[in-house]
């Protein structure tokens, strides 16, 4: 490595929005609702540099103010900028604290852009013989590249790229990397407003720079330009000058560079962990303090506080060595990291880096030895190894155990069906012990497969999944990321082992023993060591007896349900999909009549040309991002009841979709063996704690039209001897949101049994109850319903025939009304504000990471969650409380009576129809004293011989 010393500049804002978008999908949420994903990204990035490289020198420029030079120059500039989301401006004082507390140099000017500040230093630092990296993804540095200043770029996927002149010279096809700048002010910068030239694009900005050689050398042979061209940039010749002062990083920002301020020093360790923990960094915390690991000879024994030298410098360097040499950033030969171009920045652990001990298991005395030693444990985590996906198809391949950190065994299974069976009768005393707790991830995949071979699992459980969806339930759940992201652990990825999905995927029947044994115990090692993490934290955030009490007994009901299904009638639903073909081609040919010609009614493209170019519905109609009219559900359904094509197209787009998603699918989802439908139930994806269904989705058929409801017959009992029963809360949410409002006047119209919604139009409309007509209702139930989400007088008026004076006279005369309904909503949203979350009648929690936002309409958006959110979540609680108790009844009565679907607030059972009576009064109890509230809960009955009948 060359002696000449390297100054590395570090472009902040550049960082901070790169690592807030790459966990845009996921973010990082701790337990305090914080989203901390833009710390942890820019961090991730800077502790990646320093171990990269081991600079000499280091400081981190921030913008501060915008630039006033050329908002004085251009009023527009960088006016179309989206506000900064709220997820880093919240941030941005951690990471000045993080690197206050790194002293680490930060580089500010009030009224400068970073770009400026990192431009004037590295021209500084060229000077005084210094080679500069400038740390940063944007592309306009490019021009201040020279033989000692360099652009040192993160790429997708991990790494960087150094861009020297060379770089910078093919990238921008110039001779000269101050080019750039014409470039730049030729094509113009839509992220910065800058205008350009209009009609240059990249390939023309790159043609006149070779042909002109500059902006002004353009401009003067404008001669040489023929046709619109020349007329454009002669026209706009001012306008491109101005592009060009735009895009030129300024050299003159009253900074300076003293190379003694911007050495790297050695970060206070303690102060650094103090802010990681509270902002819960684990993995970062171990990746800190492995970047600055030190030899104990190594670290100076004297200190000397230092002044601040620089007017410019927010801090100053609190101490510094008192030896003139760089203290090691490692603490072992650099050569032997791991970290590559394409290995992850965060330096995760992986069965490669760590020690470990995962064992295959013989048969014949191997097994009966590790069966002996496995009763004697009181606690195991296990995993099952399946042939695919499906667990009622599934067969399996291995079971992996582990009860040790760092230790595990494999038992693989004979693909002999009798054999496998011989070994899961051995297994038999373990799986059924009472005494032994099961730790697993997603539990509820093996017992499924398990009860396949007659086996069930009891004792007490511990689902990891689970656990962490009720710690922090708006990040995903899955143990590859719960590995990486507590345990700064990679698994190994099953593609390594069976490849992509597709047809030339292997079964793990066909991966080698060795192979599978270390993949299985991997995820059973993983899995223990998570249960220890999670086990703590279900205590902190409160949670625990949620889990114990609910969530897992839940999980024991749900895949009994699953494991049954219910009867499907195909023959119906092929009658039916032959109807809606009949009224699709009906509707095809009313809106082809409308529209005068026929287009493809499913391309919004064609369908936008035809209702607001041809037919010109809307004078000003909406566009989407790319530039073509916006065909939305919400756009079409506002323009619906003035437009009778616009119904047409959204009956349409209905019938459609219920073909395609449910009439013809369901049918190809039948289960071969069973002859039925059985859903996968899902406790960790929605965040109010409501359950959700895939494969296929029962919760969302339509009922609100009439064909959608006729998919519902399709449902029917396994038999003659069966019948089906619907048991549906009425009103859940209006009797939860009574009753922790402690509104007197709505919790005594359900106490008297009064219908809720007449109740409630009498008195906003000031009438007597028997005298409140069918509209008068409506609306007051249109208002009663939207109320818990926030309705406002613009929506009330979409949704009824009311104008929008008349909606917002009908909002204030509701919470007139009722007073204290209108206080615990201030109340919910002011506790959201104080504690970052709102919580369900058990303690469930929200997490509402926006509520303080001074964005209004995402403050807006967490302000409706924090008061519906608690209703909501309190309603699933309770129907989940019922689940379980009613399981355990039909459980314990030994009755033929199955439960089969959870739908919204509504249970489904097919019913032997001696049981009838018996059951129906068993439900009912169940239900309606699953939780006691001030409000009486009701439960309404409905059997029949289809799911529609009975609803």
């Amino acid at each position: 490595m060359s002696d000449q010393k390297r100054l590395f500049l570090v472009d902040a804002y550049a960082l901070i929005f790169r690592g807030y978008y790459a966990f845009i999908k996921n973010p990082r949420i701790n337990s305090k609702g914080e989203d901390t994903s833009a710390i942890m990204g820019f961090m991730n990035s800077l502790l990646d540099v320093i171990k990269r490289e081991r600079p000499d020198h280091l400081a981190v420029c921030f913008d501060k103010g915008g630039s006033a030079d050329r908002v004085e120059m251009f009023e527009d500039y960088k006016a179309n900028r989206d506000e900064t989301p709220e997820g880093i401006k919240t941030a941005v004082p951690y990471i000045y604290e993080i690197l206050k507390a790194m002293h680490i140099p930060i580089m500010v000017k009030e009224g400068y852009e970073a770009d400026d500040v990192i431009g004037t230093l590295s021209r500084q630092a060229e000077k005084e013989g210094y080679k500069t990296y400038m740390v940063t993804p944007d592309k306009d540095f490019a021009q201040l590249v020279t033989e000692n200043i360099f652009m040192y770029r993160p790429v997708f996927g991990g790494g960087y790229e150094t861009w020297g002149i060379p770089e910078v010279q093919k990238k921008f096809e110039v001779e000269s990397p101050m080019q750039v700048i014409d470039f730049l002010g030729m094509m113009g910068d839509s992220s910065d407003n800058i205008p350009g030239l209009p009609g240059v694009g990249e390939k023309t900005a790159k043609k006149f720079i070779a042909q002109f050689g500059s902006m002004e050398g353009l401009l003067a042979n404008t001669d040489q330009l023929k046709g619109k061209m020349k007329e454009k940039v002669e026209a706009n010749g001012e306008l491109g000058l101005l592009s060009k002062k735009l895009a030129t990083i300024m050299l003159d920002v009253p900074v300076k560079f003293d190379a003694k301020d911007f050495e790297l020093d050695h970060p206070d360790i303690e102060k650094v962990k103090e802010i990681f923990q509270n902002l819960e960094f684990r993995r970062l915390t171990d990746n800190f303090l492995k970047t600055f690991a030190t030899e104990a000879s190594e670290i100076p024994q004297t200190k000397e506080t230092l002044a601040n030298k620089t007017e410019n410098r927010l801090t100053p360097k609190e101490t510094k060595s008192a030896g003139s040499g760089q203290f090691s950033l490692f603490g072992a030969d650099p050569s032997n990291e791991s970290d590559t171009e394409t290995s992850s920045v965060l330096e995760r652990k992986t069965a490669e880096t760590t020690s470990h001990f995962y064992q295959s298991i013989a048969s014949g005395m191997a097994t009966k030895l590790f069966l002996k030693n496995l009763m004697n444990q009181k606690s195991v985590c296990f995993d099952t190894e399946t042939t695919g996906l499906n667990p009622l198809t599934a067969q399996l391949v291995g079971i992996a155990f582990s009860w040790e950190t760092g230790k595990g065994f494999y038992l693989p299974f004979p693909e002999d069906k009798d054999k496998g069976q011989e070994l899961i009768e051995q297994l038999r005393p373990f799986f059924e012990s009472e005494t032994i707790e099961k730790i697993g991830q997603n539990l509820k995949y093996d017992i499924k497969v398990l009860a396949k071979y007659n086996v069930e699992v009891k004792g007490k459980l511990f689902d990891t999944m689970l656990a962490h969806y009720l710690i922090n339930p708006d990040m995903r759940h899955n143990m590859d990321v719960l590995a990486e992201t507590y345990l700064n652990y990679t698994p190994i990825s099953i593609e390594t082992l069976i490849g992509k999905k597709g047809k030339n995927q292997l079964s793990m029947r066909d991966v080698p023993l060795d192979k599978q044994t270390e993949y299985a115990v991997e995820d059973a090692d993983i899995t223990l060591q998570l249960k220890e993490h999670f086990q703590n934290e279900l205590g902190e955030a409160n949670t625990q007896k949620l889990f114990d009490d609910i969530e897992i007994p839940l999980l024991r009901v749900l895949a009994n349900m699953e494991l049954e299904g219910i009867n499907l009638d195909k023959n119906f639903l092929n009658g039916l999909s032959e109807q809606l073909n009949k009224d699709i081609e009906a509707l095809e040919r009313k809106i082809y009549a409308e529209a005068g010609e026929e287009f493809n009614i499913a391309s919004p493209k064609q369908l936008g040309i035809i209702l607001f170019e041809k037919m010109k519905l809307v004078d000003k109609p909406k566009k989407t991002k790319s530039g073509q009219y916006s065909t939305a559900e919400d756009v079409l359904s506002y323009l619906a009841k003035d437009h009778e094509i616009i119904q047409n197209i959204l009956d349409f787009r209905g019938l459609s979709k219920l073909k395609s998603t449910y009439v013809d699918a369901l049918p190809t989802q039948v289960d071969e063996t069973t002859n039925h439908v059985h859903t996968d139930y899902m406790q960790t994806v929605a965040a109010t704690g409501r359950l959700s269904s895939n494969n296929p989705n029962l919760q969302n058929i339509p009922i609100r039209t009439e064909r959608g409801r006729q998919v519902r017959k399709a449902f029917i009992p396994r038999n003659e001897n069966y019948i089906l029963l619907a048991a549906d809360y009425s009103q859940i949410e209006l009797r939860i949101i009574a009753a922790l409002s402690k509104e007197e006047t709505m919790i005594s119209a359900f106490q008297n049994g009064e219908d809720i919604h007449a109740s409630t139009a009498s008195k906003v409309f000031n009438v007597p109850i028997e005298a409140v007509t069918r509209e008068q209702r409506s609306n007051a139930k249109t208002v009663n319903f939207g109320i818990i989400y926030g309705v406002s007088a613009f929506g009330l008026s979409n949704q009824t025939n009311l104008s929008r004076a008349e909606s917002k006279e009908l909002i204030d005369t509701y919470y007139a009304t009722y007073p204290k309904l209108r206080s615990y909503m201030s109340e919910q949203v002011d506790f959201a504000r104080d504690h970052g979350y709102v919580q369900t009648v058990l303690g469930r929690r929200r997490y509402l990471k926006d509520i303080n936002s001074r964005n209004a309409v995402v403050r807006g958006a967490a302000e409706r969650n924090a008061v519906n959110a608690p209703i909501q979540g309190s309603a699933a609680d309770i129907i989940k409380i019922a689940m379980i108790n009613i399981f355990n009844k039909l459980q314990e009565g030994n009755y033929k009576t199955k439960m089969l679907l959870q739908v919204h607030d509504e249970l489904v059972f097919d019913v032997y129809k001696p049981e009838l009576d018996t059951i129906k009064t068993l439900v009912k109890t169940q239900m309606e004293n699953a939780y006691i509230l001030d409000v009486p809960l009701d439960v309404e009955l409905g059997i029949g011989n289809n799911w529609l009948e009975a609803h």
